[in-house]
């Protein structure tokens, strides 16, 4: 089974003193795969709304790089299939990034708390919201 998949929004709550980091941090010990767009995201909102230093970002995206050795890369056959994605289904380019990367990586399910909770990316991927109770 091909490991699950995590959105940047779920990663950005494992660093977090929200009610919703211990979900974060136990998704991450099961060693999910993540994507370039998944850091890049992470690091902004990281810099941005989390007022991490650069040290503290670049120590953060190490342990998670430990935590999620899978990380896909952003490469044109990606951009190809995430253009597919948002115009099949409504995805903004950059989630239509990730729902991508998700599906060239295999995974049966990516957690994301701000995309359609339980919709099936053609037939195979679930889209799931971790902190949705029943998730």
């Amino acid at each position: 089974m091909a490991a699950d998949f995590l959105d940047s929004n779920v990663l950005v709550y494992a660093f977090t003193m929200d009610g919703r980091a211990a979900v974060a941090q136990a998704l991450l010990q099961t060693r999910p795969a993540i994507s370039v767009q998944v850091l890049n995201e992470f690091t902004n909102v990281a810099r941005r709304k989390l007022g991490m230093e650069w040290q503290e970002v670049r120590d953060a995206i190490s342990a998670v790089r430990v935590l999620c050795p899978t990380v896909l890369a952003l490469d044109l056959a990606t951009h190809d299939e995430a253009l597919r994605v948002a115009e099949r289904y409504g995805y903004s380019i950059f989630d239509a990034q990730i729902v991508a990367s998700a599906l060239r990586a295999g995974s049966d399910t990516l957690w994301s708390e701000d995309m359609h909770d339980g919709i099936v990316i053609d037939g195979r991927l679930r889209i799931a919201n971790p902190f949705r109770t029943g998730s």
